[in-house]
C-alpha cells in the first residue's frame, strides 16, 4: 500500500490521516495540511483505503469499501505506528477514525470536514457513536459545509469534551466564497494552526 510521509522522524507523535470518499491522499487539501504540519515538526503519514488503491490501478473510480473493511484497513495502519499516534482524516476518513478512536491505541483524533449527514438529508445523522468518545477529539468544520453547517448545528452532535472549530465561510473542503474576504489558503493555514495547537495539547 502506498504511503506518503511528511515531517521528521523525531516528532513526538505520528498523525495518521485518511482521505475522503471521492479523492485520494494527494489532493491539494491533503497536501496542504500534511505539508504544513510537517514544516511545524509533526510526522504525518497518509495512506489510502483498498478501494482507492484499486481505483488508481484501474484508472477509474471505485465505490468505497464497506465500513468494516475501511476500519480494518485503518486499524492495520494504526498497528504499524511505533510511537504515540493521533488518527484522523478528511470527511469519510475522519468518520472512520472516530469509530476506532476509543477501541484503538490512538491518543486522539482529528476530523476535517466531518460528514454529520448526507447533503440535504439532515435527518440521516452519522453521530451516534460520537457520544461514546472520551478521548480528545478535534473537529474542523466549514461554516457552509453541506455535510453539517454552522447554521444547523446542535450541541448534541458531539461529545461535550470535543473541540469544534468553525472554518470561516468554508464549504466541505474549507473553500470560502470570494465575497467573504477569506481565502482557501488562509482557511487551510488556519486548519494547520488548529491541529498544531491540538497536538501540542496532547503532549
Amino acid at each position: 500500500m502506498a504511503i506518503l510521509t511528511n515531517g521528521p522522524d523525531t516528532s513526538p507523535l505520528t498523525l495518521l490521516l485518511a482521505h475522503g470518499a471521492g479523492a485520494g491522499f494527494d489532493t491539494p487539501f491533503m497536501n496542504h495540511i500534511a505539508e504544513g504540519l510537517g514544516v511545524l515538526g509533526w510526522k504525518v503519514i497518509r495512506f489510502e483505503f483498498p478501494y482507492m488503491v484499486k481505483a488508481r490501478e484501474r484508472g477509474k473510480k471505485c465505490a468505497p469499501n464497506p465500513l468494516k473493511a475501511l476500519q480494518e484497513s485503518f486499524q492495520q495502519e494504526i498497528d504499524k505506528c511505533t510511537q504515540p499516534v493521533v488518527i484522523g482524516g478528511k470527511s469519510m476518513g475522519g468518520r472512520v477514525a472516530t469509530t476506532l478512536l476509543e477501541s484503538s491505541k490512538a491518543i486522539g483524533a482529528v476530523a476535517l470536514g466531518y460528514p454529520f449527514h448526507p447533503p440535504g438529508k439532515p435527518e440521516k445523522l452519522r453521530t451516534e457513536h460520537l457520544q461514546t468518545i472520551q478521548k480528545p477529539l478535534l473537529v474542523l468544520q466549514g461554516e457552509r459545509d453541506p455535510f453539517g453547517k454552522k447554521a444547523e448545528f446542535p450541541n448534541t452532535w458531539l461529545p461535550s469534551g470535543a473541540t469544534l472549530t468553525w472554518i470561516p465561510d468554508g464549504e466541505h473542503s474549507f473553500k470560502p466564497t470570494k465575497k467573504s474576504g477569506h481565502t482557501w489558503d488562509g482557511n487551510l493555514n488556519l486548519a494547520v494552526k488548529e491541529i498544531d495547537a491540538f497536538l501540542q495539547g496532547l503532549l
